[in-house]
């Protein structure tokens, strides 16, 4: 864990270095450091803000914060792209870049339009440094429910935001590729649409998702698998937030193929999927036959129900 904070620190500058380098600090709780231009910095620390002094202390007056400058983000960002911004251009088309780790930069500032597309973003005065936590057997409570025998089943993993669930994803990814208790691996294709499972640098992944693993990072679902059901020969496709028609279609399409789906969805209870029209549609065609419900509040798994409802496990419960 020194060794992640301490080379995680050579990509900071002063004074931002001295967050990663106060040994008062958890590692694993710190979760985002938010860098805006004339603005405290502020730290999000065990799911609480903070405000970030000049000697790297976390406090909650803003009054004693460092306040970012242009400069500051300016340099930031040179290291951030080894000093060579056009490189990550297409990320930062997408308002992110990936930093070796795997961790996820969001920048906002003044975008460049070419024919109604965004081209690149100019001027950043605004930068999220997420950091990535690879919690490893944080899926060993669900793995005994995502078979039946030797047949995975088709798993949706729904939760509010911060709730966990890309993590959860990327541990089930991995356990699947790498074979567990019983269940030999599979081949296992991912779509990494925003960059957050694999947390891919130069192609890639920073985390670990896997020897059977294969991904597509910064792809659309629709034409990524598409490409990985002519090429890759998937087991499983796992894909993170599905929402719209054309995640729908893709998924539906991968479904005829043959493969198991592993996916996740924004919510907080089972009932709120039907509020969805589309998802409603999947849930009463029984594409899903398992749902595991995470807690928003101890990042725990909470429920894992089967297609008709019915509570398989439940937190805290002796019964199930």
């Amino acid at each position: 864990m020194k060794k992640t904070m301490d080379t995680l620190s050579e990509l900071f500058i002063y004074p931002l270095k001295l967050i990663l380098t106060n040994r008062n600090l958890n590692w694993r709780m710190l979760q985002e450091i938010r860098v805006r231009t004339d603005k405290p910095v502020t730290v999000l620390y065990g799911g609480k803000e903070f405000f970030a002094e000049p000697d790297g202390s976390l406090v909650t007056d803003s009054a004693q914060a460092v306040y970012a400058t242009q400069e500051m983000i300016r340099d930031m960002m040179q290291v951030f792209s080894s000093y060579s911004l056009y490189a990550f251009e297409e990320e930062i088309r997408q308002g992110f870049l990936t930093i070796p780790g795997g961790h996820r930069i969001g920048i906002c500032g003044k975008m460049v339009l070419d024919n109604e597309k965004i081209k690149t973003i100019r001027y950043i005065s605004s930068v999220n440094i997420r950091l990535s936590h690879e919690v490893k057997g944080c899926a060993d409570t669900v793995m005994p429910y995502l078979y039946e025998g030797q047949r995975i089943c088709n798993t949706l993993i729904v939760g509010a935001p911060c709730s966990g669930k890309t993590t959860l994803l990327r541990d089930l990814i991995r356990q699947l590729s790498d074979g567990s208790a019983g269940h030999s691996g599979v081949n296992v294709s991912v779509i990494d649409e925003r960059s957050e499972i694999g947390a891919c640098y130069l192609g890639i992944p920073q985390n670990d998702i896997g020897i059977r693993t294969d991904i597509l990072d910064c792809c659309p679902k629709r034409e990524g698998l598409l490409m990985l059901l002519r090429s890759m020969a998937p087991a499983v496709i796992a894909v993170d937030e599905i929402g719209n028609e054309a995640d729908h279609i893709a998924l539906r399409h991968a479904l005829y193929c043959g493969c198991k789906l592993i996916s996740t969805v924004h919510g907080y209870a089972y009932d709120d999927l039907y509020s969805k029209p589309l998802l409603k549609m999947m849930l009463e065609e029984g594409v899903f036959e398992r749902f595991i419900i995470l807690d928003a509040v101890h990042k725990a798994v909470h429920q894992i129900m089967d297609k008709s409802g019915k509570i398989l496990y439940e937190r805290g419960s002796k019964a199930c």
